[in-house]
């Protein structure tokens, strides 16, 4: 009688364990999108975010941090669960996106919909201009047939606003692109991607960042 209540005490531990799981990344950003949205819960949360990605959500012209607001809501939760489920690379993303700081998917729900309204003022960091013709044209042939010529959001939320990005976000991003650094990043998307030049990943960023968000 002893080891069968040992095993049940076993079994018991393991299924505890099973449900108190977080939620699969696919499941989770399902949640976040059915979710009925507070935008005001939302600003409560985005005083944490504030902190680096500015009150009006424009990031730092540098592109060390990135411009948000404006971005489709649905862009953001996918980008927040990202953080939080190993899809995106970022130490501080990782650590203000965790369970800590949005406990559910409720609240990104409300903090993406907070930023998604948010009025940047702070301007785009453009690029030195050198590679600004290569890069319009790679981007013309290689980018726009998905993100449009002007690089705007998509208008179901599905894909971001590139236009007024800062440049040095940009770069980065599409070198981690063709580097493989960015699993939430499908196959055909990282295929033009890698076979961009140096200065047309150069050109690209400063292209965008010039466009009108």
């Amino acid at each position: 009688m002893k080891h069968r209540n040992v095993g049940c005490q076993v079994i018991l531990v393991a299924t505890l364990a099973l449900l108190v799981q977080p939620a699969s990344a696919d499941s989770e950003l399902a949640a976040a999108r059915a979710a009925k949205a507070d935008p005001a819960r939302g600003e409560e949360l985005y005083r944490t975010c504030a902190a680096c990605h500015g009150e009006d959500g424009g990031g730092v012209p540098d592109g060390t941090i990135p411009a948000l607001s404006g971005q489709p809501a649905a862009v953001l939760m996918r980008q927040l669960v990202g953080f939080r489920s190993e899809q995106r690379s970022d130490i501080r993303m990782e650590h203000f996106a965790d369970r800590t700081h949005l406990a559910s998917a409720q609240q990104i729900a409300d903090v993406a919909a907070w930023v998604a309204a948010l009025r940047r003022t702070t301007p785009a960091g453009i690029g030195d201009g050198t590679a600004l013709a290569v890069g319009s044209r790679a981007f013309l042939r290689s980018c726009q047939g998905c993100h449009g010529a002007l690089g705007r959001a998509s208008a179901d939320g599905v894909l971001p606003a590139l236009a007024g990005q800062h440049a040095g976000y940009l770069e980065r991003q599409l070198r981690d692109a063709a580097a493989g650094r960015r699993p939430n990043m499908n196959a055909t998307h990282r295929a033009p991607v890698r076979a961009l030049s140096d200065a047309e990943i150069r050109g690209v960023a400063d292209y965008l960042s010039r466009m009108l968000p």
